[in-house]
């Protein structure tokens, strides 16, 4: 793994797109699994610049579909790194739409892990991730208690080894 520290403004990729025809169901709205792909492929160009590495989407992790986003409209998706571990990354997407004015809406989020792969596909490492914006840093704090609980629902992580997931759900607990 690279020891040189890279700030989460560093991974950040923004992508906007025009929902077209094609792009619709028969309510005239986004289809989900559209803007899925639209996701996954921002976040992947964010988990690459914070990488420079070949990724690999692992897991979506959450994906809230908060707002219609209607035929027609301005959709602007914001990927970046919240954390990263070994050879892993959770990446944040922000989608809004974009008003006439040009003011922004937010209707959707979603949390995507990749991994950084070697050109033999194994995994590699990855610099760790120095947030500095309050939201940054909160992010960055929830990533671990949200790896901590995918490792315990997998049978992989011991729930009484989940310091922080514990802190959270019983803090009167020392």
């Amino acid at each position: 793994m690279t020891n040189s520290k890279k700030k989460a403004t560093e991974s950040l990729a923004i992508q906007t797109k025009m929902v077209l025809p094609n792009d619709t169901n028969p309510l005239n709205t986004l289809f989900g699994g559209r803007l899925l792909e639209w996701m996954d492929e921002i976040a992947s160009i964010s988990a690459h610049k914070h990488s420079g590495r070949v990724v690999v989407t692992a897991s979506i992790n959450n994906v809230s579909f908060d707002e219609p986003i209607f035929a027609g409209e301005i959709v602007s998706l914001q990927a970046k790194v919240s954390r990263s571990y070994n050879s892993s990354m959770e990446v944040f997407v922000d989608v809004f739409v974009e008003n006439s004015d040009g003011s922004k809406k937010k209707c959707n989020e979603a949390i995507y892990n990749f991994v950084a792969i070697d050109q033999n596909r194994n995994p590699i490492g990855v610099p760790p991730l120095v947030p500095e914006t309050q939201e940054e840093k909160d992010r960055f704090d929830s990533a671990l208690r949200r790896k901590q609980l995918s490792l315990v629902l997998a049978g992989r992580l011991n729930p009484e080894d989940a310091t922080e997931l514990k802190s959270v759900l019983f803090p009167h607990l020392k």
